[in-house]
């Protein structure tokens, strides 16, 4: 339906005046028109969107209908007036430009704002000049924008605690909050603030680790914040991970030099004994060689004894001259004595 044409600038003419004197002459008069409600379509408008406040049940027998903006009826809060039988509009003091009344009643908010958010009243008059009062409520509401999630730290020990903080630049949001695309099931180590901003957990467990958002609403959008990685480690993993990699280096160094050392003391050890057993063997075997070295001279010896013993007697034999007496075998003995000696 096309809206009543009006324009601001005409005059009021006397059917005008009349109407707005009884109008305010009647608006203490009770209504008699109980039935007629207002209605906001859609009930929670978006910033920058059209909104219609829609009369319903208007009565048959409407002279006039105005608008006001507030919660009373004065000239100065007047959008607008429309005339039934002339389809004549004209604008008050509240008229923005963005406003437009329709016969039946209903008032159209172009490109909405925040300020327009508020109570308002239709006054209707029949032509028996009776007055009815009619009030009505816009609400208008900014989309909301990415919320930032943060964490106190993404990589925590187990047994340790964690704060997960959702911040928002909008005001009046709700906040809900998800682990791995689901919505978050909040456990006995979860806890909330007040607002749903915060979401401790402590102690954490390792199921506690994954993908976490934030989704900031209000009744007209929603927005949910990037996600948020928490890794969850074990004591000895953290604290082998905690090492700085000189420290590391030093630790496999000293190792290493410690492994170095122990080996060289344990080669010289057994060295020692390994060598020390070599020399007794050495001289264990040394000596039975020379044992029998001089086995075999005492052999000898006794050889050359026999041999020097049998010479001195073939000697003895070819000069008969000498005696044979006793006293010239100790000469023989002694001449083999010598021999044995020289060798």
């Amino acid at each position: 339906m096309e809206p009543p044409s009006a324009s601001p600038r005409a005059g009021r003419g006397p059917w005008q005046e009349l109407l707005l004197a009884v109008s305010l002459l009647a608006f203490w008069n009770p209504p008699t028109t109980a039935q007629v409600t207002v209605e906001s379509v859609p009930p929670n408008a978006a910033e920058g969107k059209d909104a219609l406040l829609r009369v319903l049940n208007l009565p048959g027998d409407t002279a006039s209908l105005t608008w006001f903006k507030g919660e009373t009826v004065l000239p100065t809060h007047k959008i607008l007036l429309y005339v039934i039988d002339t389809k004549i509009t004209t604008p008050g003091p509240a008229y923005s430009g963005r406003e437009t009344i329709y016969p039946n009643g209903s008032l159209l908010f172009q490109n909405i704002t925040l300020n327009d958010t508020g109570s308002y009243i239709l006054q209707i008059i029949n032509q028996k000049f009776e007055t009815a009062l009619v009030r009505g409520q816009l609400q208008v509401f900014q989309p909301v924008s990415q919320p930032l999630l943060t964490a106190s730290n993404t990589t925590v020990t187990k047994d340790d605690s964690v704060v997960l903080t959702c911040s928002s630049n909008n005001t009046g949001v709700s906040i809900q909050w998800f682990f791995n695309g689901q919505i978050l099931t909040l456990t006995d180590r979860m806890k909330l603030s007040q607002d749903n901003s915060t979401l401790t957990i402590d102690p954490v467990r390792k199921e506690d680790a994954g993908k976490y958002q934030c989704e900031v609403s209000n009744p007209v959008s929603s927005n949910k914040s990037d996600p948020v990685r928490l890794d969850v480690e074990d004591d000895s993993t953290e604290q082998s991970s905690g090492l700085p990699p000189g420290a590391i280096a030093g630790i496999v160094i000293g190792v290493v030099a410690g492994v170095a050392v122990i080996a060289a003391l344990v080669y010289l050890q057994y060295f020692r004994k390994t060598g020390g057993a070599s020399d007794l063997r050495d001289v264990t075997e040394h000596k039975p060689s020379a044992s029998n070295h001089s086995q075999d001279q005492s052999d000898n010896l006794s050889n050359k004894i026999e041999e020097v013993a049998y010479s001195s007697l073939n000697f003895n034999v070819q000069e008969p001259k000498k005696s044979t007496s006793a006293s010239s075998s100790p000469a023989a003995t002694e001449t083999v004595y010598s021999e044995v000696q020289k060798k």
